[in-house]
């Protein structure tokens, strides 16, 4: 996370807290458990992830993090939902800085972009995939699905013909999740059939025709 996230992180409240932390220093104590949840998930995984070792990890009592995050749950809300808003930005300033590209162009950077974030932490990858409890699982999945494409839906719409820009929402989900099945599998597997340019060529070769459309000209 860069120096603006970190500093807009301490700046807004934390959803799930037990309470919110009201002085600075109390904010960069809740900063640090955060930031060593996240580092014991990775080391651990989650079978062995536990409030204890994240305290001693942030060098803080069980108290101290008690008073703010009730249990392991609530470490592990925080940590899946920084990690899809993050995802999300980095997939969707992508796509928005190539609402001018074709096609083609388009589904390889949506595709390049999705496998780049989703690969940046494969630990919390694997935890919203494979570790979490089903429904939570399933709601931290749709709404990084759901902010991909609606980004995606926008670029369609404007490329369609009129009578078919009812389609863009439909295309839009196929697309998003099509290429989301295939890059969560990439990365997950420890020995895939194919290289990483190559993945990319197959899903532009699948979704290109989601995706390549123009837009429409008047006259």
């Amino acid at each position: 996370m860069d120096a603006a996230r970190r500093t807009a992180s301490t700046q807004r409240p934390v959803p799930g807290l037990r309470r919110q932390p009201r002085q600075q220093r109390s904010r960069a104590m809740v900063e640090r458990i955060v930031a060593a949840a996240r580092v014991v998930l990775t080391e651990d995984g989650y079978d062995a992830f536990s409030t204890n070792r994240v305290a001693a990890r942030a060098d803080v009592s069980p108290g101290s993090l008690y008073q703010y995050f009730p249990d392991k749950a609530a470490l592990v809300d925080v940590l899946t939902q920084r990690w899809i808003e993050q995802v999300s930005e980095d997939v969707t300033r992508v796509l928005l800085d190539r609402l001018d590209a074709t096609g083609p162009a388009m589904v390889r950077s949506a595709a390049d972009a999705l496998l780049t974030a989703l690969s940046a932490d494969v630990a919390l990858l694997r935890l919203v995939w494979e570790d979490l409890p089903g429904a939570r699982n399933l709601a931290s999945r749709e709404l990084l699905e759901r902010r991909v494409r609606d980004v995606l839906a926008a670029y369609l719409a404007v490329r369609l013909p009129a009578p078919d820009r009812p389609r863009a929402a439909r295309m839009a989900w196929v697309a998003v999740l099509t290429m989301e099945f295939l890059t969560v599998r990439f990365v997950l597997d420890p020995d895939p059939p194919l290289t990483r340019e190559e993945l990319l060529d197959e899903v532009v070769a699948m979704g290109v025709r989601y995706v390549a459309v123009e837009p429409e000209t008047s006259g």
